[in-house]
């Protein structure tokens, strides 16, 4: 109530294959995911020269978000309609679709990334910032190297290309961050404008940005970011994408927002983790599959035939790969690769590897696998000591490490001619049958 006539929320911006694929500059046209992932790869591969894609600075004058403009004392973000997402939620968040921008200390490269932000109050935010993801580097690198204050920008409300590649992150870093394969899928530059705080590059068709500084500060309370020298606050608990309450409020750092920008007529972009599924699971599900399949083959593993990061897993914690079974070990080489390559490292649980026969997006059909085909004793391992995330229940908040099973689910190569056969119709017969009796199956008359 009480919010300026116009303003407006938007959730499920990506939320099916077709919208991610527009968004991707595909076209709309899929039903099965996996003709998806595949394609997407093909398309990653098409914008991967990123030649000439530096994005395009342009005026404060000519860009859309910069119709309305606060500063200072007359920032208020509690003037935006910023949800509560969740009953047990410690506050509202502004940041849950949105884009985060920081800069490197030692490298100067641009890196835009989805991350929480609790609202505190009119200029006050908090940025709950994952180790290991580029932005927790940047502030890491920024106070390591005794730098008095750390400029940052966020966006509420942007192109949804320029959110997925925020949100999945990139197979390599570049100069210009995530602005330059988004240029690339549009065909042209991505239009940017210079922040007049900070100087940092702004999407100049944004919904809504700020801009802020994290200052130098100590943390009393025992958490991840004591003794790392910069301001922090308690924020949190927050439903997030595993499906549960984070863990206990802990310090974050702390954002000082001394400007606001929006067009007119705003919407704020949201996106709400709860109990898989939720509103942004599946276009998550989708492109970490595709980046997953391309760092397994990247490493030189051959066969595999698919990549599924369950939606139940939160595209995370449960990731399905089907292979083609081509000598002794491959499945556990696929395991191995796939629960600890960068892209499906972090907070991985379950690494399944099943055989090509086996539809990944059904797991009535992987569970069958795993229940025929695994010896447990011979099939399954652990691994303890991986990259975890810490809004995962039972994961440490000072050390996020997890263990992880990779299991065998696919039929032993020595057995591949003598296995027992599979109870169904082969496809020979399938297409005999139909042909005989399409009348009937069919309705053709």
């Amino acid at each position: 109530p009480d919010y300026p006539k116009g303003y407006r929320t938007f959730y499920g911006q990506t939320n099916s294959a077709n919208r991610a694929a527009i968004a991707y500059g595909m076209e709309p046209r899929y039903s099965d995911p996996i003709e998806f992932i595949k394609d997407y790869r093909i398309r990653s591969r098409e914008i991967e020269n990123l030649e000439g894609m530096e994005p395009k600075f342009i005026s404060e004058k000519e860009a859309p978000l910069m119709e309305n403009s606060f500063k200072g004392e007359d920032v208020d973000l509690l003037t935006l309609p910023v949800p509560m997402h969740h009953e047990l939620d410690g506050g509202r968040f502004i940041g849950t679709a949105d884009c985060i921008i920081t800069q490197s200390a030692v490298e100067g490269r641009v890196n835009l990334g989805t991350y929480r932000m609790q609202v505190f109050d009119q200029n006050h935010l908090g940025a709950f910032v994952v180790e290991g993801k580029h932005a927790w580097l940047d502030i890491m690198d920024h106070f390591e190297n005794g730098e008095e204050r750390m400029p940052i920008a966020a966006t509420f409300g942007q192109d949804p290309t320029l959110f997925i590649f925020a949100s999945i992150g990139l197979h390599h870093d570049t100069e210009w961050g995530e602005y330059e394969p988004t240029g690339a899928v549009m065909g042209e530059p991505f239009p940017v404008v210079k922040g007049p705080v900070t100087g940092m590059p702004l999407p100049a068709n944004a919904e809504i940005a700020i801009e802020g500084w994290i200052y130098p500060g100590e943390t009393e309370i025992e958490s991840s970011w004591r003794g790392k020298g910069m301001e922090t606050k308690i924020e949190g608990p927050f439903g997030e994408w595993a499906g549960y309450y984070g863990r206990d409020p802990v310090p974050e750092p702390l954002v000082r927002v001394e400007a606001l920008y929006h067009r007119n007529d705003p919407i704020m972009a949201c996106a709400v983790p709860a109990k898989p599924p939720y509103d942004y699971s599946y276009h998550k599900s989708l492109t970490r599959s595709a980046n997953l399949w391309d760092q397994i083959e990247a490493a030189g593993v051959p066969g595999v035939t698919g990549v599924w990061r369950t939606e139940a897993g939160g595209s995370r914690l449960f990731n399905i790969v089907s292979i083609k079974n081509r000598y002794p070990g491959h499945p556990r080489q696929t395991a191995h690769i796939a629960a600890h390559c960068r892209a499906g490292g972090q907070s991985n649980r379950w690494t399944i590897v099943v055989d090509e026969d086996i539809d990944i997006t059904d797991l009535n059909q992987v569970a069958w696998a795993m229940a025929s085909r695994c010896l447990p004793a011979r099939d399954i391992e652990i691994s303890d000591g991986g990259w975890a995330h810490k809004s995962v229940p039972e994961v440490d908040e000072y050390v996020p490490v997890n263990s992880r099973f990779m299991v065998d689910a696919c039929i032993p190569y020595e057995q591949k001619d003598s296995f027992a056969k599979v109870a169904e119709a082969s496809p020979e017969l399938k297409k005999e049958i139909v042909e005989k009796w399409s009348d009937v199956l069919l309705g053709n008359e």
